[in-house]
């Protein structure tokens, strides 16, 4: 794994004129494919017992295209500061995103959680891509995104931007997000071709979302610091999910772990190249 201490306005590429794809029409036929997920890392059980899988991930197939949101933090919008765009601040570049950078001190509080993306190309029987790169990006344990909500617009935690290795992967540390009211809970990422190219949001060439196994959201939920999480939960289903609710085969990150000891996701992302 690749990590630089510099923001990634260095050495830009030509931009990319790549509009993001359109939903996969056709994603019901992967609904009942064999699932091929990758094997779960880290992460264990309860204390004195071996690592516990609490969910399966997808196979390889192009993973929808879904809305960045309103808190991208990517230059595309505003805070009330002005353009919000995390990717040109120095330190973006990083696998543990719980801390702010760039001049902010923030640390977001919550139950460690390790996200690991598989980038593949399923246009090259799934060969790994190797150097492309990823934006990620998810809210905090009470339901809020740096740089946007009035509490934390200073703070630029949970945010970074990481080049996959020679496998495809990508690895950030981060905390379980929470559940804010109207969304199932969920992580943002766009996929660029390459590091340098990541400094601009018009280079992105794919932006999803991944979501978590119930029986992970429901464990990690009983703890303290996400009972706001654990009652807006309750109203909510993945089938009524305004990003969700055509269906999840691909976007449900296999998980290992417990609320005790933290947990450890894994997703293959499958482009079409």
């Amino acid at each position: 794994m690749h990590t630089h201490d510099h923001g990634l306005a260095y050495d830009i590429d030509t931009m990319l004129s790549m509009t993001a794809s359109r939903r996969q029409s056709l994603r019901w036929l992967f609904a009942g494919a064999a699932a091929l997920p990758l094997g779960a890392c880290g992460g264990g059980g309860a204390a004195g017992t071996s690592a516990s899988t609490i969910a399966s991930g997808a196979g390889c197939a192009v993973i929808p295209e879904e809305t960045g949101g309103p808190y991208p933090g990517d230059g595309t919008n505003s805070n009330v500061n002005g353009v919000a765009n995390a990717l040109i601040l120095a330190g973006v570049v990083r696998s543990d995103i719980r801390a702010s950078f760039a001049g902010a001190s923030g640390v977001a509080a919550g139950i460690p959680l390790t996200i690991k993306l598989q980038l593949v190309n399923v246009n090259a029987s799934c060969a790994s891509l190797a150097g492309a790169t990823v934006y990620l990006w998810h809210c905090d344990r009470d339901g809020n995104y740096s740089m946007y909500s009035s509490s934390i617009t200073s703070e630029n935690y949970l945010r970074g931007v990481q080049e996959a290795d020679s496998a495809g992967m990508v690895s950030f540390t981060s905390i379980s997000p929470g559940c804010y009211a109207g969304r199932m809970p969920h992580v943002h990422f766009e996929v660029y071709p390459t590091l340098a190219k990541a400094a601009s949001a018009a280079n992105r060439i794919k932006t999803s979302q991944f979501g978590f196994p119930m029986a992970m959201l429901a464990d990690a939920y009983a703890t303290s610091g996400y009972a706001n999480s654990l009652r807006n939960l309750a109203g909510m289903s993945y089938a009524s999910d305004m990003v969700f609710s055509d269906g999840t085969a691909l976007q449900i990150a296999a998980v290992t772990g417990s609320a005790a000891l933290g947990y450890s996701a894994t997703l293959t992302v499958g482009l079409a190249l």
